[in-house]
C-alpha cells in the first residue's frame, strides 16, 4: 500500500505551495543520491519524495489527490515515481535544487545536461455509466510526434555536450562566473546531425498509434488521468516523450441519473399494481435487479438498494442504488372504469390515511442527501 503523500514529505493537507515546495527541498536534499552514494534505502526515499512532490507540487493533482487519493493516477498510467531514473527526476525538479549538488542542479540532470522532454497530448474519452462502474480498458488512436527512422544527433560544438555555457561578466565586486543555457542546443547537449528527408526541422514525423488506457471503476466527468510517455517526443537522443493526458466524459444514462457514488432511478407503476403489489425489474449498472413492491406502496416511496450504486475510486465500497417509486395516475377513463371509481369516491379504503410512519417529501429529501 502507497505512504501517504503529505506523511513523505512531513506536511499537513493545509499546507501551501511554498511550504510543499520547502519540505520536498528540504527531503530530496537528505536523501540525494550524491548525499548518500549507494545508499538503496535513501535512493527509494528520493523517489517517494518526488513522486509526492509531482503530485502536490501541482494545484490541480493535488485537489484531485485530496479528493480521491492514489486512485486518481494508480491504475491510469500516472506518475510512478519509483519507476523513473535519476534523471527523469532531475529534469523535472533540477530547478528545486538550485545547483548545490556537483552537476545535479540548474541543468536536471548529471553533468549539467538538460534531458529534453516532449509535449503533453490531450485527448477526452467517453464513457457510459456501466464502463465507469465497473472499470473499461480502451484503446484510442493518437498522432504522436516521434523521432523519424535513421535520424541522428551529434553533441553540441558550442557547449561541448554539457548543455551550459559560461559567461563571465564585469561587476564593481569584480568579474562574475555564471552558466546558462546553451542557446544552441536549448540545454540538451545536442543539435541535429542527419535529417530524413520526410522529417521536419528537428528530425520529427507524425505517426499514429493505438494506446491502452486503463480505466479504474468510480472515476468521475471532467477527471484527467495521466498516461506516461505516450505524448510527443523531443529530439535528442537522450530525450524524454511527454504525458497522454486523458479527460473523462461521463454519457447520459437512458434511465440512471447519478449523484456520486449513488444512482437513482424513477419507476413508474400503475394503480392496480400499486394496490395490489407487484415484482418490477430494475436496470442497475451491473445488469437487471429485482425488486419486490408491497400492496399497497405509496407514490414516492424510496427503496434503496445497497450497493448497486458507482465503486468509490478509493476502494471504499460502493454506493446505493435509489429507486423512486412514482404511481401512474390515469388521464383517460372508459366509462365502466369512471363509474367504479364514482361509486368508491366516498369508500374509506380509498381516503388517504397516512401513517406516522410515512414520511413527509422534505423528510424524504432530507434522508435522500443525508
Amino acid at each position: 500500500m502507497k505512504k501517504d503523500f503529505y506523511e513523505i514529505l512531513g506536511v499537513s493537507k493545509s499546507a501551501d505551495a511554498s511550504a510543499i515546495k520547502k519540505a520536498y527541498r528540504k527531503k530530496a536534499i537528505e536523501f540525494h543520491p550524491d548525499k548518500n552514494p549507494g545508499d538503496k534505502v535513501a535512493e527509494e526515499k528520493f523517489k517517494e519524495a518526488a513522486e509526492a512532490y509531482e503530485v502536490l507540487g501541482d494545484p490541480d493533482k493535488k485537489a484531485k489527490y485530496d479528493q480521491f487519493g492514489h486512485q486518481a493516477f494508480d491504475g491510469s498510467g500516472g506518475f510512478g515515481g519509483h519507476h523513473m531514473n535519476m534523471d527523469d527526476i532531475f529534469s523535472q525538479f533540477g530547478d528545486i535544487f538550485g545547483g548545490g549538488f556537483g552537476g545535479f542542479g540548474g541543468g536536471g540532470s548529471r553533468g549539467g545536461v538538460r534531458r529534453p522532454k516532449g509535449s503533453n497530448l490531450r485527448i477526452k474519452v467517453k464513457l457510459t455509466l456501466e464502463e465507469i462502474a465497473n472499470g473499461v480498458e480502451k484503446k484510442v488512436k493518437v498522432k504522436r510526434k516521434v523521432q523519424a527512422p535513421g535520424v541522428s544527433y551529434k553533441t553540441c560544438s558550442t557547449c561541448n555536450g554539457q548543455g551550459q555555457v559560461m559567461r563571465v561578466t564585469n561587476t564593481i565586486l569584480g568579474r562574475m562566473q555564471s552558466a546558462t543555457t546553451c542557446p544552441s542546443c536549448g540545454g540538451s547537449g545536442q543539435i541535429l546531425d542527419k535529417k530524413p528527408s520526410q522529417a521536419d526541422t528537428q528530425g520529427m514525423i507524425v505517426e499514429d498509434e493505438t494506446v491502452s488506457i486503463k480505466i479504474p471503476a468510480g472515476v468521475v466527468d471532467g477527471m484527467q488521468l495521466k498516461v506516461s510517455n505516450k505524448g510527443n517526443d523531443a529530439p535528442g537522443s537522450n530525450s524524454v516523450p511527454g504525458d497522454l493526458i486523458v479527460a473523462i466524459e461521463e454519457l447520459e444514462h437512458e434511465f440512471l441519473k447519478r449523484e456520486g457514488e449513488n444512482l437513482h432511478y424513477d419507476l413508474y407503476i400503475s394503480f392496480p399494481e400499486a394496490i395490489l403489489g407487484v415484482s418490477k425489474d430494475i436496470d442497475a449498472v451491473n445488469g437487471k435487479v429485482r425488486i419486490k413492491l408491497e400492496e399497497g406502496i405509496q407514490s414516492g416511496k424510496i427503496l434503496r438498494l445497497k450497493g448497486k450504486g458507482i465503486p468509490s475510486i478509493n476502494g471504499y465500497g460502493s454506493g446505493d442504488l435509489l429507486v423512486h417509486v412514482n404511481v401512474w395516475t390515469p388521464k383517460t377513463l372508459n366509462k365502466e372504469q369512471k363509474q367504479f371509481f364514482e361509486k368508491n369516491l366516498e369508500d374509506e379504503n380509498f381516503s388517504p390515511s397516512p401513517e406516522k410512519s410515512d414520511k413527509s417529501f422534505f423528510e424524504k429529501v432530507k434522508d435522500m442527501f443525508s
